[in-house]
C-alpha cells in the first residue's frame, strides 16, 4: 500500500514530539488512515546538533523538501513569519498540503493562506496554533459550524498565566516571578512577546478566523500586558470576589462589529476561568444553540502540541487517502469585518491608585470620576503601611491605596478619568484600570 509521506520542517521542542508520536504510534496511525504514514525528510538549520532521529533524514534544504514530487504533506514547526511563510506559499502552490503550528504567520497571513489552499484544493490545518493540546480549533471549526459564536474568552499564554498564579499564591512582585520563571524555562530570556500580550493577539486573530472568518491584523487588536499588576491587586481583587487572568476576549457587538482585545481582567472566582492556574491553558465559549463550553488544557511543550499536530497530520492524510484533499480549507468563508472603535465598550472596572494621604484627596478623585460619566459602586481605602512617596511636587509623605470597582462605564471616559486623576500632584505614579469580565 502506497505510504502518504510527509516532510517535517523543523525538529526543536515541538518537531521532536511529532517525531516521537509518529514513530512510536506508527501501526495504529496507519490503520486509522488507511495507509502507512512515512517521515521522508526533517528539514533543521544544523545536521551536527545531535537528535534522536534517523540521520539521514536530515536536510537543510527547505525548498529541495518541498519541491520533492513524493511528498504529500508539509509539516511546519519552525515559526516565525518569514522564511516559513514562504515555504508553506510554495508547498501549497505544488498541490502539498500543509500542517503548521505557526500563529503569528497565520495571524498576519493566515487569510492568504486559506485562499491559496483553496485555490489549490488542499488542506491548511493549525490545531496546534493556540492552546497546544486544546482542541479549540477543531471545535470552531466542525463542532460549532451549526451555531453562532457569540463571545469567546481565553488564556492563551501560558507564562502569563504562570506568573500571575504565583503572584497572587505568594504575595510576590511581577519582576521577581518572572525571573523565577525564566529559571524554570516558562518564560524566555527576551520575555515581551509573551509578557507583554502579543502572542496572546497572534492567537486571538487565528481564533477570529475561525468563529467569526474574520481577517484581523495583530496590530489592530488593542493588547495590554501584565507588567503594571500589583500583588495588591491580586489581594483587592479576591476581597471584591475576582481572581486575576490575562485573558484575549472575542465577542460580537450589538450592531454585528466585532470587540477584540487582549488584557489583563477580574475574573469572578466563580467562574471557570478562574480556577486555570499555572501553565495551563483554557478557552471558554459563548453560543447560540451549545451555550456556554470551557476547553482546558496544556498549552505548550514537546508532546502535548505535538499531539494536536499529529492530529491535523492525521485528518490531512486521511483525506489525501480519500481523493478529498482541501476538505478541512473547503467553506471557511474569511472576509474583513468591522471592529468595534477603540475604547468604546462599556464594563464593570476595577481602578486602583496610590495617592497622598492629605484631606481632600478622595473627593477630588471622586470629583473627577464624576465628571467623566464613570460612578463609583465600591470603594476601599488602604493606608500604605508607613510607606513614603515623593510627589509631583517634591513633597514627601505618606501614601494610602484606593481601590474601587465601578458601574457600568465606557473605556473612553475611564481612561480620560484617570490620565486627568494622574496628573494631580497628589497621585503616586501611574493609576490601574482592569475590566471586570462576567
Amino acid at each position: 500500500m502506497k505510504p502518504i509521506r510527509f516532510a517535517l520542517l523543523g525538529c526543536g521542542t515541538v518537531g521532536s514530539g511529532v517525531v516521537e508520536l509518529t514513530t512510536r504510534n506508527a501501526a495504529y496511525l496507519a490503520a486509522r488512515i488507511g495507509a502507512p504514514l512515512e517521515l521522508a525528510r526533517i528539514v533543521v538549520r544544523d545536521k551536527s546538533k545531535a537528535r534522536k532521529v534517523d540521520p539521514a533524514l536530515l536536510s537543510t534544504d527547505a525548498d529541495a523538501a518541498i519541491a520533492d514530487p513524493s511528498i504529500d504533506i508539509v509539516v511546519e514547526v519552525v515559526g516565525g513569519e518569514d522564511p516559513a511563510g514562504r515555504w508553506l506559499e510554495e508547498a501549497l502552490r505544488r498541490g502539498k498540503s500543509v500542517v503548521t503550528a505557526n500563529k503569528s504567520l497565520l495571524a498576519v497571513r493566515g487569510p492568504a493562506l486559506l485562499s491559496l489552499a483553496a485555490e489549490h484544493k488542499v488542506d491548511l490545518a493549525f490545531e496546534a496554533s493556540v492552546g497546544g493540546a486544546i482542541p479549540v480549533i477543531r471545535t470552531l471549526r466542525d463542532h460549532l459550524v451549526a451555531d453562532w459564536v457569540r463571545s469567546l474568552r481565553g488564556i492563551v499564554n501560558g507564562t502569563c498565566n504562570y506568573i500571575l498564579t504565583r503572584m497572587r499564591d505568594e504575595s510576590a512582585s511581577f519582576d521577581s516571578v518572572l525571573a523565577a520563571a525564566q529559571e524554570l524555562g516558562y518564560a524566555e530570556a527576551e520575555p515581551s512577546l509573551d509578557v507583554d500580550g502579543h502572542d496572546a493577539a497572534h492567537k486571538l486573530c487565528v481564533l477570529a478566523l475561525l468563529a467569526y472568518g474574520a481577517a484581523v491584523k495583530p496590530s489592530e487588536v488593542p493588547t495590554e500586558g501584565i507588567r503594571a499588576i500589583e500583588p495588591i491587586d491580586h489581594r483587592f481583587a479576591a476581597r471584591f470576589g475576582f481572581g486575576i487572568k490575562h485573558l484575549a476576549v472575542a465577542r460580537e457587538t450589538k450592531d454585528r462589529s466585532l470587540d477584540l482585545r487582549v488584557h489583563p481582567a477580574l475574573v469572578p472566582a466563580r467562574a471557570p476561568l478562574a480556577s486555570v492556574d499555572g501553565v495551563l491553558n483554557a478557552i471558554a465559549i459563548e453560543a447560540d444553540g451549545a451555550g456556554s463550553q470551557v476547553l482546558v488544557g496544556r498549552g505548550a511543550g514537546s508532546l502535548p502540541t505535538a499531539v494536536s499536530v499529529v492530529a491535523d497530520l492525521v485528518d490531512v492524510a486521511r483525506n489525501r487517502r480519500a481523493g478529498v484533499a482541501g476538505l478541512l480549507t473547503h467553506g471557511l468563508d474569511i472576509t474583513r469585518r468591522p471592529l468595534a472603535a477603540p475604547q468604546s465598550q462599556e464594563a464593570i472596572w476595577y481602578l486602583r491608585m496610590r495617592v497622598a494621604d492629605r484631606p481632600g484627596v478622595l473627593a477630588q478623585i471622586a470629583g473627577a470620576l464624576g465628571k467623566h460619566e464613570v460612578s463609583i459602586e465600591q470603594l476601599v481605602q488602604e493606608g500604605g503601611g508607613g510607606r513614603r512617596a515623593v510627589d509631583r511636587t517634591g513633597t514627601a509623605d505618606e501614601s494610602r491605596v484606593i481601590v474601587m470597582l465601578t458601574h457600568d462605564a465606557v473605556e473612553r471616559d475611564v481612561r480620560a478619568a484617570l490620565d486627568y486623576v494622574d496628573a494631580q500632584p497628589f497621585v503616586h505614579g501611574r493609576s490601574l484600570a482592569l475590566r471586570v469580565e462576567s
